[in-house]
């Protein structure tokens, strides 16, 4: 009995068909080396990156080869998807050129969103690469965080420090931003998150973000609490913070970052710049 069976079309009931106006895709051949990647989107290569690309080599299959998705810019080769692929290529002292699928994507605004169109739902691309790429394709929520970001002097990094050593106003709770963004609006987001890059934390970590976020809005802390007495509190309690909460934590039997709230509310000092 054949296993074998065509494929067919599905009914699309109330969904709307779109794209067909587009150009299509071609397809040529390119030397890999000659490709390039706009870091203004596209992922800065991890340890974890080197990894995958080594066991590509190792392994280099043409029957499990994708060609790498690029767009053509000034008569150079944009990687949109791929570029593990492509660098895989180029390291293969065998392989002088591989298939390239080229499609149309004009400004980087285009070129952005079809990154993110193809890595959206890998688990493979981590949330903070996909934020920067979202800022790139100028997403409102990724953009409105970006400039909190920039205004408040905290920076959202690609990947995490490979010594694991953060500076001061380094995070990677793209998540927490969001999330704070959305419930406290863009000034106060950018006051609370510029409290924590003067309280020297290295890095701002999701649950110092979601702590901070609770103590100014919540009816039980924010009229007991400013701004500045925040921020003294946290330089303070330095790595103490963390381990307090975590204490609080297992013997309140409640979150890591409420109880890290609770902590830097008690710790208050003095203070009275109050978020807006």
């Amino acid at each position: 009995m054949s296993t074998l069976r065509r494929i067919k079309s599905v009914s699309l009931g109330d969904v709307v068909p779109g794209g067909a106006d587009m150009a299509e895709p071609r397809f040529e051949r390119a030397d890999p080396k000659t490709l390039l990647v706009d870091s203004a989107y596209q992922r800065e290569l991890s340890t974890r990156s080197i990894r995958l690309i080594h066991k590509v080599v190792a392994n280099w299959d043409w029957r499990r080869f994708k060609p790498p998705v690029v767009v053509e810019i000034d008569g150079g080769f944009h990687v949109i998807d791929g570029q593990h692929t492509a660098i895989a290529a180029a390291s293969h002292p065998a392989i002088d050129e591989i298939p390239i699928m080229v499609v149309e994507a004009a400004e980087q605004i285009d070129r952005a969103r079809a990154f993110m169109g193809h890595n959206r739902d890998r688990v493979n691309i981590t949330t903070t690469q996909l934020f920067h790429a979202a800022v790139a394709a100028q997403d409102p929520d990724a953009v409105t965080v970006a400039q909190i970001c920039e205004r408040a002097g905290a920076r959202v990094l690609k990947n995490p420090p490979p010594n694991g050593t953060y500076e001061v106003g380094d995070t990677v709770a793209v998540k927490s931003l969001l999330t704070m963004a959305n419930q406290l609006g863009a000034m106060k987001a950018r006051q609370v998150l510029q409290a924590l890059v003067e309280a020297k934390a290295a890095p701002i970590s999701a649950d110092l973000i979601k702590a901070s976020a609770l103590l100014v809005s919540a009816p039980e802390y924010a009229e007991d609490i400013s701004l500045e007495q925040i921020t003294n509190a946290v330089r303070s309690l330095g790595p103490r913070a963390e381990t307090e909460a975590r204490q609080l934590a297992a013997a309140k039997w409640m979150p890591l970052w409420r109880a890290l709230a609770v902590v830097i509310f008690r710790s208050k000092g003095r203070g009275s710049r109050r978020a807006a």
